[in-house]
């Protein structure tokens, strides 16, 4: 069995860039903490040089009050258990849960679902990509097929096998099979298209006496007695009732109005109105559809539909550029023009989509945001804290490139003033 591929998430990928910019803000620190000593110990050569020490002793303090509250957010800065320390971690269960109510609020209820579906023209959208469904470079239409064709063959084939073959037969024994038969004999009757049927059943009746004419002799031969046999009358006998069987037949099959034939045309109506409305009748139908069902060889029809029906599905995905070039492709690129241009139509669509969401959104909106919440309190505290610091990324090593700037201009400025004045 084929197993899906799954991608890992970005936020477990290797962050080079975060680590090259923690690299270069722990640089700077490092830097400013050298200039600092090295003006110290030469400041008594020049007064300018006293501004430099005052940068560096400054972006020192910047750099490290930066550093601190970065580290601060995600553990203990050095190990050590500072209070209001490792921000994240001892409030994971917290932030997820808050996050759980932030999507309720702002994405997860029917208003405001409502109000952007309001917007989207779903219909439109769907019969552009139906006519034309190569439009573009074609990554979705490839991707969706990929992923369908992976489902189908991961799936377990005896057991979905299963499942749709028994729907199908449930839905078989679920229909009353009586009153439809009924009434298409009815309307059939009615509309005078019974008619060759009944010419079928004649010529059939008429091909069935000719090739069966010996047996009728034998018969005829067999059951009369000795002086007819004698004589050879038991022939004569036979040819009569031969001839006459043909006769019949001929004449039911050349006069629409023959007693007979109206006969089994009022038989034909008293079924037809026996399977509509005689309970009796319509119990036998159902007993004989249920032993069909049962019958192995319709278990064997049954199991070779579903594998065709699969192959099939699997052809098409596996290669929907063909398949949308057949009478199915036509077929949709036609229902994709029209649902462009009869705004009748969509309107209906777009309605419908937008039930469903909100629909969706009411019944199973608190399910996603406790899916979230219960999600969040599985992690541990090392996998929340990684998979956030790996999102921010370069951005927390800023902050510290920052703060180590800032801090020296401010000390530079504090200096300035302070030997101005």
């Amino acid at each position: 069995m084929k197993l899906l591929r799954v991608t890992r998430p970005l936020s477990d990928m290797p962050a080079h860039p975060a680590r090259n910019m923690r690299l270069v803000a722990t640089g700077m620190l490092l830097l400013m903490a050298a200039l600092f000593l090295a003006a110290r110990a030469s400041v008594h050569l020049h007064p300018a040089i006293g501004f430099v020490q005052a940068f560096a002793e400054a972006a020192m303090v910047g750099g490290l009050a930066d550093w601190f509250a970065v580290t601060a957010l995600f553990r203990h800065p050095m190990g050590l258990p500072i209070p209001h320390t490792a921000i994240i971690p001892r409030n994971k269960d917290r932030i997820g849960d808050t996050l759980a109510l932030f999507l309720r609020d702002n994405f997860l209820t029917p208003a405001v679902v409502a109000r952007r579906m309001r917007g989207l023209d779903v219909a439109a959208a769907t019969g552009r990509f139906l006519a034309s469904p190569s439009g573009g470079d074609g990554r979705l239409r490839e991707g969706a097929s990929r992923l369908a064709a992976e489902i189908l063959e991961t799936l377990d084939q005896e057991r979905l096998g299963g499942m749709v073959k028994g729907a199908i037969g449930q839905r078989l024994r679920a229909v009353n099979l009586a009153p439809l038969i009924g009434q298409a004999l009815e309307a059939a009757m009615r509309d005078g298209r019974h008619a060759p049927v009944m010419d079928g059943i004649i010529r059939w009746a008429d091909r069935t006496l000719e090739g069966n004419e010996h047996l009728i002799r034998q018969m005829v031969h067999e059951r009369a007695g000795k002086i007819m046999r004698w004589t050879g009358l038991d022939e004569n006998l036979a040819s009569a009732i031969l001839n006459g069987l043909r006769k019949l037949l001929a004449d039911m099959a050349d006069d629409p109005g023959h007693g007979l034939r109206l006969k089994a045309e009022e038989g034909m109506a008293k079924l037809a109105a026996d399977l509509q409305f005689d309970i009796g009748m319509q119990a036998k139908v159902a007993r004989v559809r249920d032993e069909i069902l049962d019958n192995p060889a319709m278990q064997r029809w049954i199991d070779g539909m579903w594998e065709q029906a699969r192959a099939g599905m699997l052809r098409a995905v596996r290669d929907p550029g063909k398949a949308m070039a057949g009478r199915l492709g036509e077929a949709l690129k036609q229902l994709g023009e029209t649902l462009q241009s009869e705004e009748r139509l969509r309107r209906p669509i777009n309605r419908f989509v937008r039930r469903a969401a909100v629909g969706a959104t009411a019944s199973y909106g608190d399910s996603i945001v406790k899916l979230v919440s219960e999600t969040v309190r599985g992690w541990d505290a090392g996998t929340v804290t990684s998979r956030l610091e790996n999102a921010v990324g370069r951005d927390l090593q800023y902050i510290r490139i920052n703060g180590t700037l800032v801090g020296g201009l401010v000390g530079l400025a504090i200096h300035a003033i302070d030997s101005l004045f």
